[in-house]
């Protein structure tokens, strides 16, 4: 399965970030531990929730979505 998450900053709820993995406990290890530098600043950070997808294009192309424009929109008003 492929996955699309989205995490919250605990320390700073106006903070989010949109990604994609194949191991969700695994990739927020990563976020809070400092292992991404996009998200480092703002850790400890907490998953909002996660979409699982069979098809790896089409997780990302949500993926993508989410980050821009209208899909980081959609975001905001339905998950965060």
């Amino acid at each position: 399965m492929y996955y699309v998450y989205l995490l919250e900053s605990l320390n700073n709820p106006t903070k989010h970030y949109v990604g994609f993995t194949t191991d969700i406990k695994k990739r927020l290890q990563e976020h809070n531990t400092g292992k991404s530098i996009h998200t480092n600043k703002f850790k400890p950070w907490k998953c909002s929730i996660y979409l699982a997808f069979e098809n790896k294009e089409k997780a990302e192309k949500f993926e993508t979505y989410l980050k821009h424009g209208s899909g980081h929109s959609f975001a905001k008003r339905h998950f965060w």
